[in-house]
């Protein structure tokens, strides 16, 4: 498979500095390598940059950094767009308001191709909360809400032409939602698998029900990995941390379940914070699940010294 690496160094949609270096740690945490180890071709397109800055603002006073962010949008869109028609797009982040950009994209793309696009949802957060909604002015907390067509971003974020429908949508891992997100969650059809669910019936399960639907629909597949879907245990390196995220061995599942699937066609690698990690693990642990992702096997995992 032709994996395509695509540098997103966005941070400006979160209140913590640092997730701009989340490309390069991927790089240096050697993703390319791990790729290539496994029979991929890999082509690095280098890092994006954010297009068209226009100094926006928004009668919520709390929102931040509203014209770089949808600068960055209008980017990593095009990007997304362009570069999924063949392949398997990987954008490294970069915080989660890249997504509003790479489901635009890659939804543009499926609808082109006359397929739904499903998008699998990996994160402690749901990412719900609109421009007037949102409290923190933390724009990686309304990437979900944008791509999937509710009001108030017109005039703010590019225009969407192809929004996702709230059915195709699943998130697995959600564990701290703001009771404005909780309104809208109870009021649309998004499937929500919150980590009691995992606890009680197990992440394989859950997991199986979605995929099953997605390849019933001849979907394609956007899987968003942000780093917070861990236990902050394995993967430290994230300014949102939440207990009692996802293990090792069940981030791993899933991702061997998604490359059994062969589904995936878009993948999101966000909220990787380098300055808060340690000796680069978490980065390192984002590597291993993308190769898990991309057919390393249980028996092929690297012994490793810290």
């Amino acid at each position: 498979m032709l994996c395509k690496l695509i540098g997103i160094p966005l941070q400006e949609g979160a209140s913590r500095l640092g997730c701009e270096m989340g490309p390069s740690a991927l790089r240096v945490a050697g993703l390319e390598t791990a790729l290539r180890e496994l029979g991929h071709e890999v082509l690095d397109f280098g890092n994006l940059s954010p297009s068209g800055v226009v100094d926006k603002h928004h009668p919520n006073r709390a929102i931040r950094n509203l014209g770089t962010v949808a600068g960055w949008i209008d980017a990593i869109a095009e990007a997304a767009y362009s570069e999924s028609g063949e392949g398997l797009p990987i954008f490294m982040g970069g915080d989660h308001a890249l997504s509003a950009g790479t489901v635009a994209g890659v939804a543009r793309r499926a609808a082109e191709e006359d397929k739904p696009l499903f998008v699998l949802w990996l994160d402690a957060h749901s990412d719900l909360h609109s421009l007037d909604s949102t409290a923190s002015g933390n724009l990686h907390g309304v990437p979900v809400a944008y791509f999937t067509g509710r009001s108030g971003f017109e005039g703010y974020f590019p225009p969407l032409a192809f929004p996702v429908p709230t059915s195709n949508l699943c998130m697995i891992g959600i564990r701290s939602v703001d009771p404005a997100e909780r309104a809208v969650l109870a009021s649309t059809d998004i499937t929500v698998f919150d980590m009691r669910d995992i606890d009680e019936h197990g992440v394989a399960a859950l997991l199986r029900r979605f995929l099953d639907r997605v390849s019933a629909a001849g979907g394609r597949l956007h899987v968003s990995l942000d780093v917070d879907f861990l236990d902050p245990a394995v993967a430290p390196a994230v300014g949102t941390t939440v207990p009692g995220g996802a293990t090792f061995r069940e981030a791993h599942l899933v991702m061997e379940m998604l490359h059994d699937s062969g589904l995936v066609t878009s993948l999101d690698l966000v909220e990787l914070n380098p300055f808060l990690d340690e000796r680069g693990r978490t980065a390192t642990l984002l590597v291993d699940l993308t190769a898990s992702l991309l057919g390393r096997q249980v028996l092929d995992r690297p012994t490793r010294s810290f």
